[in-house]
């Protein structure tokens, strides 16, 4: 589980495909303290770590992470963020995020509102998924690249969120163009209230 606050960006030094997998191989500042089999966030993707040498660490990406989410778009040189998994003792500062990508979106919009940024996205409506909570909600939560915030403005198939200055330097918000591909993950709490509303 995570609270969606980016601790850093890693850098891809490898994208290597096997088969129907993708290991990505990453350096960041914490990778001496990571441990084999410790789940991290990548752009809001959990994955395993599964070797670590030399200052990077290597985590593997099946088939379905990859069709589900911009993982298999990654290449050398790109920005990720991470997030360890959330320490049970601390705040929660962000919300609770399972690090299980819905779907991707498309950046269409980039504003400047004097020093902060409003992204507005697209995404591939499904009323069915809607009904089970896949929707964004004014001032509700979502996840976009692993990033915990805020719904403004949202309708059927696109959403906005505001990105203050830190949120833009230290993630890799400042990477993003119009057209852009990101991950998002819907709110887990609206998930459980649609279900639970269908039984009724």
């Amino acid at each position: 589980m995570f609270s969606g606050i980016v601790e850093e960006y890693a850098e891809v030094v490898s994208a290597v495909k096997e088969f129907e997998n993708l290991h990505l191989t990453l350096t960041c500042s914490f990778v001496d303290e990571l441990k084999i089999d410790q789940s991290v966030s990548h752009n809001g993707v959990c994955l395993t770590v599964v070797k670590i040498e030399n200052g990077t660490y290597t985590v593997t990406a099946m088939k379905e992470t990859i069709e589900r989410s911009n993982i298999g778009l990654l290449k050398p040189g790109d920005k990720v963020n991470v997030e360890r998994s959330m320490m049970m003792n601390g705040r929660l500062d962000g919300h609770i995020v399972q690090g299980h990508v819905d779907q991707t979106a498309r950046c269409i919009r980039i504003e400047d509102a004097g020093g902060s940024w409003y992204y507005t996205f697209e995404y591939a409506f499904d009323k069915e998924m809607a009904r089970r909570g896949y929707v964004t909600v004014d001032k509700g939560s979502v996840t976009v690249n692993g990033v915990s915030l805020t719904v403004c403005n949202p309708t059927d198939n696109t959403f906005q969120v505001a990105i203050i200055p830190y949120t833009y330097e230290h993630t890799n918000f400042h990477t993003l163009q119009l057209g852009s591909v990101v991950n998002i993950e819907f709110d887990i709490i609206g998930k459980y209230l649609s279900k639970m509303i269908q039984y009724k």
